[in-house]
């Protein structure tokens, strides 16, 4: 009997292409949905019938409730080898493997550098205007050198992000609620004495923690009150580590000089969503880890996983 997969947002239609599937074609059909499936009820009438499904990072939640509606299921995939949004204790409890892949954090620092640098030198403004026969030179370009970065998160991520910083000449600090001196001097940048200090004293803001108990809402509308006029705020890791209400209020009253952001509360983002009219804002639609080299792993890896699993001998688990 054939097995069917199904390969969730496959946005790009790359899924297929990315990676080598024939060693698993002989056992294996393989489906890829370009759409997102947002709600339980569309999932688990588009996935009755699947055995295996790869899902991307950690946009479709898999509670025990949807779990539970896919008798099939034998094999849940995940790229990256953390996510949050799968229930692992429903998945044993219903004989679903959990499995992931490798993912590199390189791709994310690249995009935090293209949001920041794209808002300090208004990129996509001086473009537009050029190519629609607009005003030359609208904008006066922020300096990187000799300013301030102020990293929220110094981990795998955020120290990548510094170290870029201070190859651009910028004075970099950094805050977390568990990060020491001993860390930022490793890293060779500055432990900020406290949280305000670091939102007050900073050119550039970026995040670059991971969303918790204790991050969630992180910055709210006294923190972002806290931000120069001047100051620009990047935030490619999760929407929620940011209250999207105090942002749009900010964004729109000038306070900042503006926000590069990747990350929502929705993904997709819909049509009608106030963020994507905001002014002083430079999005994307959460890019960060989506990079030739990352899909590849996480394709290739999700055959890996297959085949192992189909051997029997099941590989990086998660759960």
């Amino acid at each position: 009997m054939r097995l069917r997969c199904a390969v969730l947002d496959d946005f790009q239609k790359v899924a297929t292409e990315l990676a080598d599937w024939s060693s698993v074609a002989d056992r294996v059909d393989v489906v890829a949905f370009s759409e997102h499936l947002d709600s339980e009820d569309e999932l688990a009438a588009a996935l009755a019938e699947f055995d295996i499904v790869v899902t991307l990072r950690e946009r479709v939640p898999f509670p025990g409730t949807l779990l539970a509606r896919l008798p099939r299921l034998k094999l849940l995939i995940a790229s990256g080898m953390r996510n949050t949004v799968i229930d692992y204790a429903a998945a044993e409890a219903h004989g679903v493997t959990v499995c992931g892949t490798a993912s590199s954090s390189t791709p994310p620092v690249e995009l935090t550098w293209a949001l920041l640098l794209g808002l300090a030198r208004g990129i996509v403004e001086e473009s537009n205007s050029l190519r629609s026969g607009g005003p030359w030179q609208q904008t006066v370009g922020a300096d990187l050198h000799g300013r301030r970065l102020g990293l929220l998160g110094l981990g795998k991520i955020g120290s990548k992000v510094a170290q870029v910083g201070l190859a651009f000449g910028m004075r970099v600090g950094a805050w977390s609620q568990n990060l020491t001196a001993q860390r930022a001097a490793e890293v060779g940048v500055e432990l900020a004495s406290s949280k305000e200090e670091l939102l007050s004293g900073s050119d550039f803001v970026s995040v670059h923690l991971a969303l918790g108990d204790r991050t969630r809402g992180l910055l709210g509308p006294a923190e972002l009150a806290l931000l120069k006029p001047t100051a620009y705020l990047i935030n490619t890791s999760r929407a929620a580590i940011v209250d999207q209400d105090a942002l749009l209020a900010v964004l729109h009253a000038g306070r900042i000089a503006g926000a590069g952001v990747d990350v929502f509360d929705v993904e997709p983002l819909p049509a009608g969503h106030p963020l994507r009219t905001a002014p002083r804002l430079l999005a994307t639609p959460h890019l960060g880890y989506v990079s030739r080299g990352n899909y590849e792993t996480y394709y290739g890896e999700a055959v890996e996983d297959i085949r192992a699993f189909l051997d029997g001998k099941p590989v990086r688990r998660l759960g």
